[in-house]
C-alpha cells in the first residue's frame, strides 16, 4: 500500500493530509487564530465545584473555564488494603473530598473545547514521545494493546524494565515501539525524562492560567503519530517547515531521513493530489458509491448517523446480493468518511436490512477492517434486529466541517428554510396583529423578492380580502438583502 503525508504551510494555516494509493484518507488543520490545546499542560486554579456533576471547573487562561471530571483526578497513593474501603468499594470518591474552590491545579487538555462546551481536562498527565508516553503519576509500564505479538511484548518489557529502573514514573509502550531497537526505546526514555524535568521546573515557577507544557506544532506532532516504515513520502511545501522537519526526523527517525522531500512545483500540493477537491466533498452530506448507491451523513449534537441507501444500483441476481453488495461498499466507505471528516462520539450506521446472518457478519468484518487503520480509537457493536451499527470514535477535536464552516445565518443552522408560502401567511398574521395593537393609515411590507413576488402573483385575491378586513391598504417592498425568511411591517 503506497501511503503518504502531505504537509502544507500558508502564513496562518497548517495542513496535514495523508493519501492512501492516491485517494485522501485523513486531514487535519492548524490555524494560527485558532490553534488546539490538546496535550498543553496548565497551571489552573478551581473556579467552581460541582458535587452534583462530580466535577469541577477550572480556570486555565482559555476563553472559557474548563471541565474537570474527579475520575480525572490524582489522588495520593493509600495502601491497597485500604483503597477499597477508602473509596467505598472502590468508587470515585465525591469531588468535594479532592478538590476546593480556590485551589492550584496542574491539569492537561485531553478535548479540545467543542461547540459550546469548555475544554476538557484531567490531571492525569501524560507526555508522548515517538515510541512511548511518559505517565509522570503512575508507576506502572503499560504495552498498547494493538502490538498482538506476545514473543515482541515480552521482549518490549525486558528492554525497558532495566531503562527505567526504580524511577518514579509510569510509561506507555506506543504501537510505534514494535520492531525498535533498545538504542532507540532508551533515546525516548531519556527524552521524556528532559522534558518532564523541564516541566517540573516550569510549575514551579508560572503562575494561574500560563501553559507549563506546549504540546508539537501539528506538522511535527502528525510526525510523531504517523510517520512508519509504511509511509513512503512526506512532502512539505514550506522550506521553513521542510528544514524545521527534517531537523526533528533526523533526531528522532533517523533512518527515515530519506522519506523527506521538499515540494516546490508551481501548482499547489494539495491541488496535485486532489485534496482540495476531497476536502470540498467531504463538507457535503451525501457521499456517492461506486456502484451507484449513497450514504447520507448527518452530524447532531449528540450523535452522527449515517444512512445507506442503494440509489441507482441494480445488481445482478436478487435483492438480497444486491443490498449485501451496497452494504459491503457502504462498510469500507464509511470508515473512511469517519477518518476524513474526523467524526467522533456516538456514530449510528443504518445499513440496510439483510436477513442473511452470514451476510451480515461479513459487513461487520469489513467495517473492521476499514477502521482498522484509524489512529483514533473505535469501540464496533453488533449489528442491531433493525440493522443498525452502533459505535463510537474518540473525539479530542473538531469534525472538519465544524473546523471548516459555521451555522448558515439564513436557517439559523437548521439546515432547511420556511417555504415562500409559510412566510406568506407569517406576515399576513403579522399585519393582522400589528393593526389591533397600533393604529395606522397604511402599511409597508418589506420581505425578499420571492416572497413578495408570490404575494403580488398568487396571493393577489388574499391581499384583497385582507385590506378590506383591516380597511388600510397595504404596500409590498422587494428587499434584495432579506434572506426569505426575513420581512418587516412597518405602520405608515
Amino acid at each position: 500500500m503506497s501511503e503518504e503525508i502531505l504537509i502544507n504551510v500558508t502564513p496562518r494555516e497548517t495542513r496535514v493530509a495523508v493519501v492512501e494509493n492516491g485517494m485522501l484518507q485523513e486531514v487535519h488543520v492548524e490555524r494560527a487564530s485558532r490553534c488546539g490545546y490538546v496535550g498543553n499542560i496548565y497551571k489552573g486554579r478551581v473556579q467552581r465545584v460541582m458535587p452534583g456533576m462530580q466535577a469541577a471547573f477550572v480556570e486555565i487562561g482559555l476563553e472559557r473555564a474548563a471541565f474537570l471530571h474527579a475520575s480525572d483526578i490524582v489522588r495520593p497513593a493509600i495502601p491497597a488494603a485500604d483503597e477499597q474501603e477508602a473509596n467505598g468499594n472502590g468508587h470515585v470518591p465525591s469531588i468535594s473530598e479532592l478538590v476546593h474552590e480556590g485551589q492550584e491545579i496542574v491539569v492537561q487538555v485531553v478535548k479540545d473545547p467543542i461547540s459550546t462546551k469548555g475544554a476538557r481536562l484531567s490531571a492525569h498527565l501524560s507526555i508522548p514521545s515517538r515510541y512511548l508516553v511518559l505517565l509522570p503519576y503512575a508507576h506502572t509500564l503499560g504495552i498498547s494493546t494493538r502490538i498482538e505479538d506476545e514473543t515482541e511484548r515480552q521482549r518490549l518489557r525486558d528492554v525497558l524494565g532495566p531503562l527505567i529502573g526504580d524511577a518514579p514514573l509510569g510509561y506507555i509502550v506506543r504501537t510505534n515501539a514494535e520492531g525498535q531497537s533498545a538504542m532507540a526505546l532508551a533515546f525516548d526514555v531519556t527524552y521524556l525524562g528532559k522534558v518532564w524535568r523541564v516541566v517540573q521546573e516550569n510549575i514551579a515557577k508560572t503562575r494561574v492560567g500560563e501553559r507549563v507544557y506546549e504540546e508539537l506544532s501539528l506538522p511535527l506532532r502528525s510526525l510523531r503519530d504517523m510517520l512508519n516504515e509504511d509511509i513512503e513520502k512526506v512532502r512539505v511545501d514550506s522550506r521553513e517547515t521542510f528544514d524545521k522537519v527534517v531537523k526533528f526526523v533526523h533526531k528522532f527517525m533517523p533512518q527515515l531521513d530519506d522519506r523527506i522531500e521538499h515540494y516546490d512545483g508551481e501548482r499547489p500540493i494539495f491541488d496535485l493530489y486532489g485534496v482540495e477537491d476531497e476536502m470540498q466533498r467531504a463538507l457535503k452530506k451525501d457521499v456517492p458509491l461506486k456502484s451507484g448507491g449513497y450514504l447520507i451523513v448527518d452530524q447532531t449534537e449528540a450523535m452522527t448517523t449515517i444512512d445507506v441507501n442503494t440509489g441507482a444500483y441494480l445488481g445482478s441476481r436478487n435483492l438480497e446480493e444486491t443490498v449485501y453488495r451496497t452494504n459491503l461498499e457502504a462498510a469500507q466507505a464509511a470508515a473512511r468518511q469517519l477518518r476524513l471528516r474526523n467524526l467522533g462520539g456516538i456514530i449510528i450506521i443504518d445499513f440496510i436490512d439483510m436477513n442473511d446472518e452470514e451476510h451480515k457478519r461479513q459487513v461487520l468484518r469489513m467495517l473492521g477492517k476499514g477502521l482498522a487503520r484509524d489512529h483514533a480509537k473505535t469501540t464496533v457493536y453488533p449489528m442491531s434486529a433493525l440493522g443498525l451499527v452502533e459505535m463510537t470514535r474518540k473525539r479530542t477535536t473538531e469534525s472538519l466541517a465544524r473546523q471548516l464552516c459555521e451555522p448558515c445565518p439564513a436557517c439559523n443552522g437548521r439546515g432547511v428554510l420556511k417555504t415562500a408560502e409559510t412566510v406568506t401567511y407569517e406576515i399576513f398574521r403579522e399585519i393582522t396583529r400589528a393593526v389591533r395593537q397600533f393604529d395606522a393609515e397604511k402599511l409597508l411590507v418589506m420581505a425578499s423578492p420571492h416572497v413578495v413576488n408570490r404575494i403580488l402573483e398568487e396571493e393577489s385575491a388574499a391581499v384583497a380580502e385582507l385590506e378590506e378586513f383591516i380597511s388600510k391598504s397595504i404596500r409590498f417592498q422587494a428587499e434584495e438583502h432579506y434572506s426569505q425568511e426575513q420581512f418587516d411591517v412597518v405602520l405608515l
